[in-house]
Formats: C-alpha cells, structure tokens, sequence
C-alpha cells in the first residue's frame, strides 16, 4: 500500500494513503502524550483534554454543533488516550472528506476548554471511572500494569477522584502548552481523496502551529526477582485475573516471535488456552492472550474470567500451557497457522480506511518510522519453531511472573503455592 509522507516546517508531519478501491476517508490526528507524561498532580488530565476537545471551539460552539455536523453526514468519530498518546479521528462517505477535515482539525487547533464545560464535563468523567470500577474485565488489566510499573506508566489513564475534582482551565492551557506541539502531532487521511486538495488544507490548518520540546519519559527500570500476586478484593458474581510475565519493548528484536506465541497459546478460538480451559475443562466462557508493548518495557498475558472457586486450577491449566510451550517445540503447522492468522486479520483490517489510518500514524507517532506492511509479513515469516522456544524459555520464567486478581479472594497462600513454572 503506498503512501506519502511530507514534514512541514514546524515539525508536523503528515501522511496520506489513498484507497482508490474504497468509498470512505478517515481523517485522523494524533499526539504522542498520554498519560504517562503527566505528573502525580497531573493524572488523569490527558484523557480529560480529549473529552474537552469534543465540547466547543468559536466556529462550532457547542457539543451539538460538532456532533450534529458529523451526523448530519452519516460519520463516524472519535478519540481515545493511551499511556503515551492521544488520537481523534472521523470517518466519513469520501464526498464529506471537507467537513471530516475541517471539524477534526478544529477540535484539535481551537477548543475553547470552558470553564462551565470543565464542571460538566467533571461529572461524567466521574462515572466514567465508576464504570471502569464496575468493569472487572477492565479494570482488572489496570490493576496488573499498576503491579509491573510504577507510576506513571502503572498509573490508570483516567486518573483518581481526587486528581479529577481538582483540574481547573489553567491546568488544562499548561499541560496543553508544553505538549500539543506541532513536532509531536501527525495528521494522517486514508481513504478515497484529492491528495493536492487535501494537502493544501492540512497546511493552511496546521501551518502557524507552534514547535516544542517534548519532554522525555521517565523510564522503568525493570528488576522482579519472584513472582508477585496482587488482588483487589471486590464482590463479584466471577473471579478476573490476569497471568503474565515481563516481556519486550515494542522495537525488540523478538517482538514477532512473542507476537506469534501470544497467538499460539490464546489469540484465536483454536488456540491451546481457549481449547485447554474453555473447551476441555468448561472453567470460563472466556480466555484470551495478549502482548502490551512501550518504548522501555512490555508483557504477555492471558486474562479469564472463572467460578471462584476454580482460580486456582485455571492458573495452573495456564502456566502448565506456559510451561509446555517453553520445553516443547511448537510444529510447524501449528506456527503456519499462527502467522496465517496474524496475516488475515491484518488484511481484512486494511480494508477500512479508519484501520489502515491507524496502521500508518501509530507507527510514524510512536517509533517515528513506518514500516509497511509487505515488510512486516516478511519479518513474521522468519519466525522459527525455534525462534517461539527460545522466547517462551526466556519470558516465562518463576521470576518474572504476576497475577492480577479481582473477585472476593483475601488469601494469598494457595495462589503463592500455585504461581509456579
């Protein structure tokens, strides 16, 4: 898939992938700043700015003027925040690519953050986060990364009560100052559009933007000598956990490797954990694998929900599956498989103008460099039976193991005798 990728003078770097075979255009934008960039003071104030942004600028005044605009043409739009970025995007029919562009770059050049919306606005974030508190397949992801990394990585992205009631417009002006800099912002458009038209634009939007100087992580120093088990006694009807080891950063070397041993043990529904627990032993209705990747750390981990009372025999029906994927080589039908898999999925993404947007501008924001997907699928298929060994020998270690658990548990000592390779 081709692209183009121009650099203004300030900084801004912005990337375009026409889909001449589609009907649609996704314009995204995208920030590298999220939650781990914010001080003690600070959490929760990136996902807040992101709510902000979606409540008024001088041309569009109010919620109902932005969200009425986007409708009006059957759009689709959105943002999220990460621990290290912050992205807002819409999809529109490509005849609307006009009113997508203009109505993004708004939102993100000439939000007013008023005083009267930050109050409003307060309350809902409020229950936002009582939502994720009643969210045990949610939170209990939070509570494993609060486990590995200390603040502000560990730190969940929408913050505490605390840091909420205390944000005032200022706060909202300083943070934005330091961090939403044309250096650190990329405007990507995939679909079906007039490149020159759409270039001009961008430029004409973003051409006065100011440069600045991104301030630099705070790196995790990582040094688990055993296995730590963390719950969060809550009265639920299951018991969520998540079992997982310290793994690599998103530029390893052996990033593909973990990639495709994720996917061997729970990435699909004929892996061996969704076999192994859902399917043979009926201990959960759901189990799936996972690698999280920063730019200094990363894990993989399976997460389930089961029966109280079986907590500990599927901790050991997976780590038995941990265990046996590091002593015995995966054939090599079972490795084809796992990269077919990855191969699909992939593809069938890049049929959407909003996937394959994300494809090129996380990778431009996060490592500053693309790598195209003919590339990628070159670098999967390198991937050794041998190669999924020496990983799993090397993640999947008594050291470097953790369990997440939310449900009503206060005992420790049987899953300190159960957490074991």
């Amino acid at each position: 898939m081709k692209y183009k990728k121009i650099v203004l003078k300030n900084g801004l770097r912005i990337i375009t992938v026409p889909m001449h075979e589609t009907q649609t255009v996704t314009v995204m934008i995208m920030v590298g700043v999220g939650s781990r960039y914010e001080t003690e003071k600070e959490a929760g104030i990136s996902h807040f700015i992101e709510h902000m942004f979606f409540k008024g600028t001088k041309k569009r005044p109010t919620t109902l003027h932005i969200s009425e605009e986007l409708d009006a043409i059957g759009g689709e739009f959105n943002a999220f925040t990460a621990k290290d970025k912050t992205m807002y995007f819409a999809k529109v029919d490509s005849k609307h690519v006009s009113t997508a562009l203009d109505v993004v770059c708004d939102i993100y050049l000439n939000s007013k953050i008023d005083e009267k919306e930050i109050e409003r606005e307060r309350g809902t974030i409020l229950q936002e986060l009582n939502m994720y508190e009643d969210t045990p397949t949610r939170n209990v992801s939070d509570v494993f990364e609060t486990m590995l990394y200390p603040d502000p990585l560990g730190r969940e992205i929408i913050g505490s009560k605390k840091t909420l009631m205390s944000f005032r417009r200022k706060d909202f002006a300083d943070y934005m100052e330091r961090f939403y800099r044309a250096n650190d912002t990329v405007v990507c458009v995939a679909g079906k559009f007039n490149e020159k038209d759409i270039l001009n634009k961008i430029k004409k939007y973003f051409g006065q933007m100011e440069v600045g100087k991104k301030p630099k992580i705070v790196k995790v120093f990582e040094n688990q000598k055993k296995s730590e088990i963390k719950i969060k006694f809550k009265k639920t009807d299951q018991t969520h956990f998540v079992l997982g080891t310290r793994a690599y950063d998103f530029n390893h070397k052996d990033r593909f490797a973990l990639a495709l041993l994720s996917i061997i043990l729970g990435g699909s529904m004929s892996s061996r954990l969704f076999i192994e627990v859902r399917e043979k032993r009926g201990l959960a209705y759901y189990v799936r694998t996972m690698v999280e990747s920063y730019e200094d750390v990363g894990y993989i981990a399976t997460q389930a929900g089961v029966e109280h009372k079986n907590l500990e025999l599927a901790v050991k029906t997976i780590l038995a599956e941990y265990k046996k994927i590091s002593q015995e080589k995966v054939n090599s039908k079972e490795l084809q498989k796992a990269k077919d898999y990855i191969k699909g999925k992939t593809v069938m993404g890049m049929e959407a103008s909003d996937e394959v947007a994300m494809f090129f501008i996380d990778q431009e924001v996060m490592k500053k460099k693309i790598t195209a997907l003919s590339d990628k699928f070159k670098l999967i298929d390198k991937v050794t039976e041998d190669d999924i060994m020496r990983v799993a020998k090397d993640v999947f270690r008594n050291e470097k193991l953790n369990l997440a658990v939310i449900g009503p548990h206060k005992d420790k000592s049987k899953l300190e005798k159960t957490i074991k390779l």
